[in-house]
């Protein structure tokens, strides 16, 4: 039988981030995708022009009836725009708690631009993060997460486990944003730790790359990994992903010419 994953999440009209990027994950690992939309968001990697949210109703009907029709072995969410989103939907989800919750929780584009309503952390702290079976925050998140402003290379650590005792999940703390010449990534699942680690790829093409990672890992879940191969498994295809990406050097105009492809750094 095939597995099944389900992605909430928002659509990206250039494709390369929210649930266009997990549906490509999701057919790589040769698992069959499921969406629910959350939102539209005009975008590119070069800026994020407006995000249209989803009626919270229409959000929660998509995956109420996704739940109720398919026999889905893992879900992950994305983009979630609103406290309303939020709570709703983890009520929804405290009724399956057997299915494995991926939470990538998407709160700032790689442009710097704000992807979810300012009260939407405090739902997502309170309702949501404690129903998942894994967290994804990047630096960036994980700050917003620990009410902090920043943290600092030599807190990497000390913020996984924070954010794990916390809110009594297992976290993925992603490093992307550490100024080193390798990308650490940190898991925490209970007692255990494991770092997963790949050399920096110097690529412009980087958007999406969050939604990917989670999207792997989710991918691997409803294969029957366990929780530490899942992200290996993950870390190894976003490694190649970037090596082998493409980007351009002009998004305006029509005109665009492909660069050459990511190269380690």
């Amino acid at each position: 039988m095939t597995p099944i994953a389900l992605t909430i999440a928002g659509s990206d009209c250039s494709a390369g981030a929210g649930l266009q990027a997990d549906l490509k994950t999701f057919q790589h690992f040769q698992v069959y995708g499921l969406t629910a939309v959350t939102c539209v968001v005009s975008e590119t990697p070069l800026i994020v022009r407006h995000v249209h949210p989803i009626p919270v109703d229409v959000v929660i009907d998509q995956v109420e009836l996704l739940l109720q029709t398919f026999p889905i072995g893992a879900i992950k969410t994305g983009i979630l725009y609103s406290a309303a989103h939020i709570e709703r939907l983890a009520e929804l989800l405290a009724k399956y708690p057997n299915i494995p919750l991926v939470i990538d929780p998407v709160m700032i584009a790689s442009t710097g631009d704000p992807l979810i309503e300012e009260n939407a952390i405090i739902a997502y702290k309170e309702k949501l993060l404690p129903l998942a079976t894994l967290i994804t925050p990047n630096l960036p998140e994980a700050a917003v997460l620990l009410d902090r402003k920043e943290i600092f290379t030599n807190e990497f650590h000390d913020a996984a486990h924070q954010l794990a005792q916390r809110f009594q999940v297992s976290v993925l703390l992603k490093g992307g944003h550490l100024n080193e010449e390798s990308c650490l990534d940190y898991l925490v699942e209970g007692e255990a730790t494991y770092e997963y680690s790949s050399l920096r790829i110097n690529t412009k093409a980087s958007h999406g790359t969050g939604c990917t990672l989670s999207a792997a890992i989710t991918a691997n879940i409803a294969l029957g990994k366990d929780l530490t191969e899942s992200c290996a498994n993950a870390k190894a295809f976003i490694n190649h992903s970037l090596i082998t990406s493409i980007a351009w050097n002009n998004y305006n105009h029509g005109e665009i010419h492909v660069l050459n492809q990511g190269t380690v750094s």
